[in-house]
């Protein structure tokens, strides 16, 4: 695998310099050097929205930061959740007096370092919540649903979140309505080839040219079966039927949706996965709103989709029709 970079070691700082030189609506500081926050803050008063995750997933996590959705973001290396740190200086860059909602997926390195940081901000008299995105369906069964990944899905929550924070709801008022946003979002996704951190010598895992993988998770963890290599419609069922095994996709109801590359798959080829996913979401009488479909949620190189559903209330569906903008992606009003 080739890739545009100078020393490995340097490939998150490096990508964080030209970050912020490309969108001056960002700034890179805190004590760790891996925070990045809204050059320009938000008014004070307002609830802060604070994330974190490990690089080699833009736009997630930092891409996401902006007005109407997340305030700052907590960098970690590839594929490394970030620092302690690095996590206070995001919860302190969001903190505009009206408490902080740490929003970020559910990985054990994160939560472990988000929770001490939160502790330590709590000391420092800022109000924490904090909300897990948890939404791949192929990580747990059902039952054991607190042990999900989250993944794709996450930018639902971010858009709710922020939206909810900018009409000027409280802290407790906007944790619950990301967790109500959380309950309701699915996600599964299907790989066809691995990527390389560029640090390591080898791909993350070895995939056959004739192969897939069912629910390969986005830092190339196992999924849940390894199939010969479907067409795109037959992919797009697999992953629509997983998640309408538990969504409550029933006539009449409204969904978001989201097809998602993994960074290397053609947009082109993204939409043919739409185009069959808006099929069945028609023969089951549901509607789609504002669909996306594109790179939201990447793995380095890795060829192959997710499919992210959510399914809308009133409220859910005013937040995500909120305007919003940041490096990635705007919602115009």
């Amino acid at each position: 695998m080739k890739k545009l970079i100078n020393e490995p070691a340097r490939y998150v700082d490096e990508m964080l310099e030209g970050l912020v030189a490309a969108f001056p609506d960002l700034s890179l500081g805190g004590e760790s050097g891996r925070c990045v926050a809204r050059s320009r803050p938000a008014r004070d008063g307002k609830v802060g929205i604070a994330t974190g995750g490990g690089s080699g997933h833009l736009p997630l996590f930092t891409g996401y930061v902006g007005e109407g959705l997340l305030d700052a973001c907590a960098v970690g290396n590839v594929f490394e959740g970030p620092s302690v740190q690095s996590c206070i200086d995001a919860i302190k860059a969001a903190d505009r007096g009206g408490g902080v909602l740490c929003l970020y997926g559910n990985y054990g390195g994160d939560r472990m370092n988000f929770d001490m940081a939160g502790e330590m901000a709590s000391a420092d008299g800022i109000e924490c919540a904090t909300v897990l995105g948890a939404d791949d369906v192929a990580s747990a069964a059902p039952d054991e649903a607190e042990k999900r990944r989250g993944v794709a899905g996450i930018v639902f929550l971010y858009k709710v979140a922020g939206a909810a924070a900018e009409a000027g709801r409280d802290l407790s008022e906007v944790a619950g309505v990301v967790r109500k946003a959380a309950e309701n979002t699915r996600s599964i996704g299907v790989a066809l080839s691995p990527c390389r951190v560029p640090t390591a010598s080898e791909p993350n895992f070895r995939i056959g040219d004739d192969e897939m993988e069912v629910g390969m998770g986005i830092h190339g963890e196992p999924g849940i079966s390894r199939a010969p290599l479907a067409t795109a419609d037959a992919v797009a069922d697999i992953m629509y039927e997983r998640l309408a095994a538990e969504l409550p996709l029933r006539p009449g109801a409204r969904v978001a949706a989201l097809v998602n590359g993994l960074g290397a798959t053609p947009l082109e080829e993204l939409l043919i996965v739409w185009r069959q996913i808006a099929r069945r979401l028609g023969q089951a009488e549901v509607t789609p709103v504002n669909p996306m479909i594109g790179n939201y949620v990447t793995s380095m190189e890795m060829a192959g989709a997710s499919l992210s559903l959510m399914v809308l209330d009133e409220e859910l569906e005013a937040l995500m029709a909120a305007p919003a903008a940041c490096p990635f992606w705007t919602v115009s009003p």
